[in-house]
């Protein structure tokens, strides 16, 4: 049986590394690896082996692994990373000032640049040189081989060129040149570049890491949500204990401003909750007894107690955070386009750097010259960029998605977001509340409307059906009194009937009290008629053989669905509703909301079918639902979108879980994908753009080093700020994004 190992990884120090260690881990036999550079964390999915052996697989391949532990940040423990950076910066600056302003060139000015440029080139560098010996003994070459060789380069032909040309006599001035000629000859040092590009890419590094720590946060955010300990009753008596010594079925007490412990059920008390960090909306929730909640939110009023129905990492909160995960551990197609050239990338531009040095000194260009287009072109072409593309997005859009509710299962479904057309809807629970409210009384002549609401509580009370809850919840806000009944009996599908006062009252379908004998005068018969053909579910109240008035139901429209379906248009996606309900129930719910094309009486595998039909049309199909019955749906739609507020089996075949159950966030949840697949595109577009022009200006030698350092650089830079735009995703029923 197969199991999913994953592992934290140490050493990384750019996606080529990932790369490697992912093809080292996919020849252990029987495992499936994907290795995240962005999370540091290869998530392994293995038939037989353990987490032991493939760290050893790791630790053979030169990086330090070991299991992976929640909360974890992939970007702590960086301050030497930080030591470096500063104390190069401050070096760096003066020696590149006075190599560039000849007027502040003191005689012997090059061999103080150059020792103070030396313990930055070595020291400040050790990083990359370290990475790049590492992979040299496995004889692999990395982005780090590229940075390596080119502050060693530079530093080589500066000490090459002060000791034995003529750089090293008094009274040599230099300047900063950004394009050179071939004809230019003399020797220079190069020793603020190998310092300044040691800057630059100890920079790059540092603002990945801090990028990928800010982009990680919405996943620590909800790890770290939950509660650290819970007051538990046991015995009678309150108890302080951990969090993780809960068990399910143990009472639990909230005091206001606490958070709720673990998924449960109110006991006794009420108030209102904080689930914004689970749903993302701002307004509290109303909880009484009988209501669900979420562990990690909080009781904002009112002292409650409730029973534990989930523990650890069946909760909720685990659940989304363990989902938050999967999708951030993946890669998309487009990732692994990228993955593939960067592994191949880094060779070609060594070979190119020293074709690019042979070339120009065999067209007669100086040696300086020739030296400075090949260093600048192992500097430019880095494609660092290419391998922070995909999963900074990925980190941000989904966590982004988790803070509003919305859980991104995975970046393949970014893919399919981008061509859905169709969307599929389920009615009941999805379109409608799933919960039966009454419409309105219709009355027997001579009846008045009191005696029917007494009647119907008296016989309802203590129903658990949705109906009798319906209309007993209904008969008790119109101040309806209820009797004791005798002789109670409930006839399933059609209705019950007791004993009031010595007298038989029933309240059921027209067609179970008609065989009964129950006689239904003109007018209310084509008043129930009437009712019916609207698509209202009828209950007759009768006394002995006579009905006394008829009651409508409906499961409710939401107030929000119409928006919904306007918004999933704007979005250019055809909405088809797919009920279990009858035909005329259906099709009310759809002309309330705006759907004009509807599918009712399925089955489940009937709206699995449907939606095969519709690909096969050349559709590309999304569904929405809530229920068990709409799971193989969702399985078989190209984006299942799952409301949060409904069954398990429906939210383990989506691919999107609106955990807040409101209609509105399914436009959300398909622009943030959408959103997301955008930038993941603008990332890989600027990053490979950034090496398809710069390579060349490198090899034509327009490019000074330093200059292609600071560029290479500012490009990974760009890239993750660029994903960073995506915390300002907000949900909007308004626009399109």
């Amino acid at each position: 049986m197969s199991q999913v190992i994953q592992l934290d990884i140490e050493g990384m120090t750019c996606a080529s590394c990932a790369n490697r260690i992912e093809k080292a881990l996919n020849k252990v036999e029987g495992a499936e690896a994907s290795v995240n550079y962005a999370t540091e964390r290869a998530t392994i999915m293995a038939d037989s082996a353990e987490a032991h052996d493939f760290i050893q697989v790791i630790e053979n391949t030169g990086y330090h692994a070991h299991p992976h532990t929640d909360g974890a940040s992939p970007a702590e423990g960086r301050s030497p990373l930080m030591t470096r950076l500063v104390i190069s910066a401050v070096v760096s600056l003066p020696l590149m000032v006075l190599s560039m302003i000849p007027a502040l060139q003191f005689i012997g000015w090059q061999w103080v640049v150059s020792a103070l440029a030396l313990p930055i080139a070595t020291w400040g560098a050790w990083p990359f040189h370290r990475a790049a010996a590492i992979n040299l003994r496995h004889a692999v070459v990395t982005m780090d081989t590229l940075i390596s060789l080119g502050v060693l380069a530079a530093t080589g032909w500066s000490l090459y060129a002060l000791f034995f040309g003529g750089a090293g006599r008094l009274g040599m001035t230099m300047s900063l040149t950004l394009f050179g000629s071939p004809d230019q000859a003399g020797h220079e040092i190069y020793m603020e570049v190998a310092a300044a590009v040691t800057t630059f890419m100890l920079m790059g590094r540092y603002l990945e890491h801090r990028a990928k720590r800010d982009a990680g946060a919405a996943l620590r955010a909800l790890l770290e949500s939950g509660a650290v300990e819970a007051t538990v009753v046991r015995e009678g008596v309150e108890k302080v204990v951990p969090i993780a010594l809960v068990r399910v079925g143990d009472t639990l007490v909230v005091r206001p401003g606490e958070r709720i412990p673990t998924d449960g059920r109110i006991v006794s008390g009420s108030g209102s909750i904080d689930t914004s960090m689970m749903t993302g909306e701002s307004v509290p929730r109303e909880v009484v007894p009988g209501d669900g909640v979420w562990g990690g939110t909080i009781n904002l009023q009112g002292l409650l107690r409730m029973e534990a129905t989930s523990v650890g990492a069946d909760t909720e909160l685990a659940r989304m955070a363990a989902l938050v995960e999967s999708a951030q551990a993946g890669k998309s197609a487009s990732q692994r386009l990228a993955d593939r050239v960067s592994a191949v990338f880094v060779p070609i531009v060594i070979v190119i750097a020293v074709v690019t040095l042979l070339v120009w000194l065999w067209l007669g260009a100086s040696s300086d010259f020739a030296f400075q287009a090949a260093v600048a072109t192992l500097i430019i072409a880095c494609p660092c960029a290419l391998g922070l593309a995909t999963p900074t997005a990925l980190l941000v859009g989904t966590g982004r998605g988790a803070q509003l509710g919305l859980l991104i299962r995975g970046p393949e479904v970014l893919e399919t977001s981008r061509t859905l057309d169709t969307i599929v809807v389920d009615k009941t629970g999805t379109l409608t509340t799933g919960v039966m409210e009454v419409q309105s009384l219709a009355l027997a002549d001579g009846v008045s409307a009191d005696t029917v609401w007494d009647t119907a509580l008296s016989l309802e009370y203590g129903s658990e059906h949705p109906i009798g809850r319906a209309i007993v919840a209904h008969a008790t806000q119109q101040g309806a009194t209820t009797a004791a009944v005798s002789d109670f009996s409930a006839i399933v599908g059609h209705g019950v009937e007791a004993e009031l006062a010595g007298v038989t009252v029933r309240a059921g379908t027209p067609e179970w009290l008609g065989s009964r004998d129950v006689f239904v005068e003109d007018p209310l018969a084509q008043e129930i008629a009437a009712l019916r053909e609207s698509g209202s579910t009828v209950i007759v109240i009768s006394r002995e053989a006579k009905a006394l008035g008829a009651i409508a139901l409906a499961d409710t429209v939401r107030e929000t669905s119409a928006q919904a379906v306007s918004d999933l248009r704007e979005l250019g996606l055809e909405p088809v509703m797919a009920s279990g309900d009858h035909d005329v129930v259906a099709r009310a719910v759809a002309d309330a909301v705006g759907i004009s094309r509807v599918y009712s009486a399925m089955t489940p595998e009937g709206k699995a079918t449907l939606i095969t039909e519709l690909q096969g049309e050349g559709r590309n199909v999304a569904m929405v639902g809530d229920g068990v019955n709409d799971a193989p749906g969702l399985a078989t739609a190209n984006l299942g979108i799952a409301m949060g507020s409904g069954s398990d089996a429906a939210m383990t075949a989506g691919d999107i879980t609106i955990v807040r159950g409101d209609v509105l966030a399914i436009a959300d949840g398909v622009r943030l994908a959408r959103r997301t697949l955008r930038t993941i595109q603008a990332n890989l577009f600027w990053a490979f753009a950034y090496n398809v022009a710069a390579i060349p200006l490198a090899v034509a030698g327009v490019l000074n080093p330093l200059i292609a350092g600071l560029a290479m650089a500012l490009s990974s830079v760009f890239v993750v700020t660029n994903s960073l735009r995506l915390r300002r995703f907000r949900p909007t029923t308004q626009s399109m994004s």
